[in-house]
């Protein structure tokens, strides 16, 4: 039955990292609810999608069903290059890629003790790099990984697990200047150990590790995806 199936609501799901989780839980026997301002028009219609502003909580809330909810994916994200230098953009940066997920997961954290659920934190290789050129993105995701631990630490005792991830150079909307310019992306490309850049779907299959029962005493972790390019 429909609503005996697990929940899972995706922040950001309706393109990039977040359409690959979405669609992989789909397969995986999850319900999926996705929130967020931009789709792909080809979004698989099972995936349910809400067009709201991640930084409207109570909209977000608002949009989702009922209910326990399993698995939170905070993957809604932002980048603006040079300029996160001006106060204005680096505060909507911050606000998107913190602040957003950290209080849906405040919202919806009965519905997540309800099901023993889990979160993942979409942070970055950049918690563990300082970029020159996005100073607000990279402070963001160093954040993402530290309110990650003070959750897991928080909810341990309700049942409630929080884990991050670090996802380096992956194929997605987000990273199309850095791809599209040939002496970066070969720059690049020489550091990655694998030698490529990741696809989507690679990243979400850690993901639904870390919602899986079998990632049932891991919390507070982040977890590099990155083909060991933070380790070069």
């Amino acid at each position: 039955m429909l609503n005996e199936q697990p929940l899972a609501v995706i922040t950001g799901g309706g393109t990039g990292i977040g359409r690959a989780v979405a669609e992989l839980l789909l397969e995986s026997g999850w319900r999926v609810f996705a929130l967020g301002l931009d789709r792909d028009e080809d979004l698989p219609e099972a995936v349910a999608f809400a067009r709201v502003d991640v930084t409207d909580t109570a909209a977000c809330v608002a949009a989702l069903p009922k209910g326990p909810v399993s698995g939170l994916v905070n993957c809604a994200g932002m980048l603006r290059h040079q300029q996160e230098w001006e106060t204005a953009p680096f505060e909507q940066v911050m606000r998107v890629n913190v602040t957003a997920g950290f209080a849906l997961a405040n919202a919806l954290l009965e519905q997540l003790e309800a099901a023993r659920g889990s979160v993942v934190n979409v942070a970055s290789m950049w918690a563990i790099f300082g970029s020159p050129a996005a100073p607000a993105y990279t402070a963001s995701k160093g954040a993402v990984m530290s309110v990650t631990r003070s959750q897991a630490v928080a909810w341990a005792p309700r049942g409630v697990r929080v884990n991050s991830i670090a996802p380096g150079w992956v194929e997605t909307r987000i990273s199309e200047k850095a791809r599209t310019d040939a002496e970066r992306a070969s720059r690049i490309g020489a550091r990655i150990p694998m030698g490529r850049w990741a696809k989507p779907a690679e990243i979400a299959t850690v993901v639904r590790f870390l919602l899986s029962a079998d990632a049932g005493y891991v919390t507070g972790a982040m977890i590099p995806i990155d083909g060991g390019y933070s380790v070069c």
